[in-house]
Parts: structure tokens; C-alpha cells; sequence
């Protein structure tokens, strides 16, 4: 099933929505009637809150919190970014799956369906298969548009790390514009071993932290539609 994602109460209006938060990750209720209650200030502190649980420095859930429109708009918005996350899911088994407001974030380890050869950065073999699949439905949504972040573990020194983290993202993001995805949805980071999710002490914690996460979110185009067709 899609993770979700639940907020703590902080003001009265996040009371309404019934917010609980885990320690790990964060878990929501219905991503449609949460989108048509918070407003903008609302996805403020929600970013801020989001921040605070689940760690320093998660640039992805930021970005996609910073992005809320709220209202109305906001649940038109996160209508469809459920039907994209489920496609997601369905489609690139391996894949993370993560609604997040009126966003969605996917996170791939080298478990879980994008994997790199040791200080490697080229696409191939399973890789291709699953961003194969992810351009496809990125054809079906082309008014949302994808932050690409690339991550490393600990292992080297932190100036290789940040650049093979670079090289890891740029490829990702070059290969789904060959597949036809327009360039200009994309915005492409890269934080080396900067945002560790898990422990770099195991084995299993370094290959986890060797990872590409996406955001996705509204386009401004998007976000005039909903405006326009909930009449805000």
C-alpha cells in the first residue's frame, strides 16, 4: 500500500484533520480532504513540522510541502497526484512509494529498482526497465514536475561523494528527458553523503543511503487548473 502521511497538531486548523505523527516517517489521512482544508500558512508549519520528524535536512519532503496550494485547489491537486502514485507503485514494483500533501515522493535504493555499479553512474540493465516505466507515467501527468536528488553513504571522502551523487542524479534525469519527458519539468540536487536515512555503521544502511529520490509536484500549470476548475 501507498505510505502516508499524518501531521501533528500545531494549529487549530491541523486539529481538524486528526494529525498524528510516527517516529520513523511520517503517515497521513486522506490526501483529497487534507488538500481542500490546509491553506498556504497551514503547509508552512507543516513543513516545518515534517522537518522536525523526520530529520535535518529531508530537501525532498520540503520541497513538496513548500509547494501547497490548500483550498479547494489543493484537494483537485492531490486527486491527482493519488491516481499518479498509485500508477507508480502499481507499475514500478521496487519503487517507495510516498504521498506527501499534494505531492508524492519515490525513493529508489539499490534494492528497490535503481542501481548504480560501484562508483558507477550510468543507467542499464534493471535501472533502465524502471525508468523506462516511470517516464510512461510521467507522460500521463505532464503538468507535474520532478525534483531529482542524489545521495550516497559515507563510504570515500565527502568531496567524491558529492560529485558521484551529481553524476548518479543528472544521469536519472537525462535518461527520462532522452525517453521524451520535457526538460524543463525537471530540477536536478545532489547532497553526497550529507542526508544519511538510515545508519552508515551496517552494510545494509549504506546501500540504502546509496539512493535517487524524486519529488513530484504541481506545475504552475497544474496549480492554475485547480484554481480555475474549483473557481478560486
Amino acid at each position: 500500500m501507498l505510505k502516508d502521511i499524518k501531521y501533528t497538531k500545531y494549529i487549530s486548523m491541523l486539529l481538524i484533520l486528526g494529525l498524528v505523527f510516527g517516529c520513523n516517517a511520517v503517515k497521513n489521512a486522506n490526501n483529497k480532504q487534507k488538500g481542500a482544508v490546509i491553506g498556504s500558512a497551514g503547509g508552512a508549519v507543516i513543513g516545518g513540522v515534517v522537518g522536525n520528524n523526520v530529520g535535518k535536512g529531508n530537501t525532498v519532503l520540503g520541497a513538496i510541502i513548500g509547494g501547497v496550494v490548500g483550498g479547494v485547489a489543493g484537494g483537485y491537486i492531490g486527486d491527482r497526484m493519488d491516481r499518479q502514485a498509485e500508477e507508480i507503485e502499481n507499475q514500478v514494483p521496487g519503487a517507495e512509494v510516498t504521498r506527501v500533501g499534494e505531492g508524492i515522493n519515490v525513493t529508489f535504493d539499490e534494492n528497490s529498482g535503481v542501481y548504480f555499479e560501484l562508483n558507477k553512474s550510468e543507467i542499464k540493465g534493471p535501472a533502465a526497465v524502471t525508468l523506462d516505466r516511470l517516464a510512461n507515467i510521467f507522460k500521463e501527468y505532464p503538468k507535474s514536475n520532478i525534483l531529482i536528488e542524489g545521495h550516497t553513504d559515507s563510504s570515500g571522502s565527502n568531496e567524491y561523494n558529492m560529485s558521484l551523487s551529481k553524476r548518479r542524479a543528472q544521469a536519472v534525469s537525462d535518461y527520462l528527458i532522452a525517453q521524451g519527458i520535457d526538460a524543463s519539468r525537471f530540477t536536478t540536487k545532489w547532497y553526497g553523503e550529507e542526508q544519511p536515512r538510515f545508519d552508515n555503521e551496517t552494510p545494509e544502511g549504506r546501500s540504502k543511503n546509496r539512493r535517487v529520490e524524486l519529488g513530484i509536484v504541481a506545475s504552475e500549470a497544474l496549480k492554475e487548473e485547480a484554481r480555475r476548475e474549483t473557481q478560486e
